[in-house]
């Protein structure tokens, strides 16, 4: 059985408007899907938490701390740097990965449902 839209009027004008609102913030809708996307991952979420929680952190640190390997890691953070969501900082011969400044006011809601008082209400 398919079920199909049956209006007598469409309100033209409401139409004209959502397009245009949908047109302002197709940027922002863009760059919040590929944030959202990205952080869908468990294992990206981890990293990006621990990012949040520590300011900076290693690809060994996150090998030891996540169980995994360093090229396992490393292909995460890649994806994550391409997207613009993390940044490094080289330390002599040491990377370090932290979370970018712009990716925050995305981020921030996500990590405050990360809380132990939250977890239990999930």
């Amino acid at each position: 059985m398919t079920k199909s839209c049956i209006r007598v009027y469409a309100d033209a004008q409401q139409i004209i408007q959502c397009k245009q609102d949908i047109e302002k913030v197709e940027n922002t809708i863009n760059q919040i899907a590929r944030t959202l996307n990205l952080a869908g991952n468990e294992v990206r979420l981890k990293i990006l938490f621990l990012l949040e929680k520590e300011s900076k952190m290693c690809p060994c640190d996150l090998s030891d701390i996540l169980g995994m390997t360093v090229p396992a890691i490393s292909q995460h953070l890649r994806k994550l740097k391409d997207a613009g969501l993390v940044e490094t900082n080289k330390v002599g011969q040491t990377i370090f990965y932290s979370i970018s400044e712009s990716n925050n006011l995305i981020l921030n809601p996500i990590f405050g449902l990360l809380t132990p008082e939250k977890e239990s209400a999930l």
